[in-house]
């Protein structure tokens, strides 16, 4: 009985990686499609929702028929209701970049205003962030709390700056008003993906020392 539940756990566990990898994975290309206008990529983005939410929805059902089944209690219980945590965290993210890959196409006839202002870099500590939190998952490890506050607190920083510049860019040119306004909504989306990163942080660092963080 104990070998089949370490071994749907670590089916549980393997699975849940991988929906993290393909979250990055839309993330990440959405942001590449979006740079360098690739509608191809944008619509590759927007049709892996599908594997996206198929693989929501089957980690949970295993996860809750383990439950049922075996009845887990200490760690093995904090494992799965971490898994069940991170999928929807994960997903959101994934569906995040989506998201952002459906504006490719409003953008894509359009040059980019300043480099799309501090998008890309912005991306950038949201992905670290995501792959950190993934990773001490994956390792059973504690996270380095002190690090996703101070990189929240970056993103955080950006996007209010990524708003203003977009905004003096919009006051002086209404010809740059749609651009900038995706901008400023995208750069909303990846402040909301550093949120489910420290969300996914927290879940992690209770699953593996059963100590309550939270990330402000």
């Amino acid at each position: 009985m104990r070998s089949k539940f370490d071994e749907q756990l670590k089916k549980i566990k393997h699975d849940v990686v991988e929906l993290g990898e393909l979250a990055q994975t839309m993330l990440r290309e959405s942001i590449n499609a979006l740079k360098n206008q690739d509608l191809k990529l944008a619509e590759k983005v927007y049709a892996d929702k599908k594997k996206l939410m198929e693989m929501d929805d089957d980690i949970e059902h295993r996860c809750l028929q383990a439950i049922s089944m075996y009845q887990p209690m200490a760690k093995d219980m904090r494992v799965i209701g971490a898994s069940l945590k991170l999928i929807t965290y994960l997903t959101r993210i994934g569906r995040y970049g989506k998201d952002i890959a459906k504006f490719v196409k409003e953008l894509s006839d359009k040059t980019h205003v300043s480099k799309l202002v501090s998008i890309p870099h912005m991306s950038e500590i949201v992905e670290s962030m995501i792959a950190d939190a993934l990773n001490a998952y994956k390792n059973e490890k504690p996270v380095d709390i002190q690090s996703f506050v101070d990189r929240d607190d970056d993103v955080d920083s950006i996007r209010v700056s990524i708003f203003r510049e977009a905004l003096t860019y919009m006051m002086e040119d209404s010809k740059k008003i749609e651009r900038c306004m995706y901008y400023v909504m995208i750069a909303r989306y990846l402040e909301r993906c550093a949120d489910h990163a420290c969300k996914i942080a927290e879940k992690v660092n209770y699953m593996v020392t059963g100590v309550r963080v939270e990330i402000k």
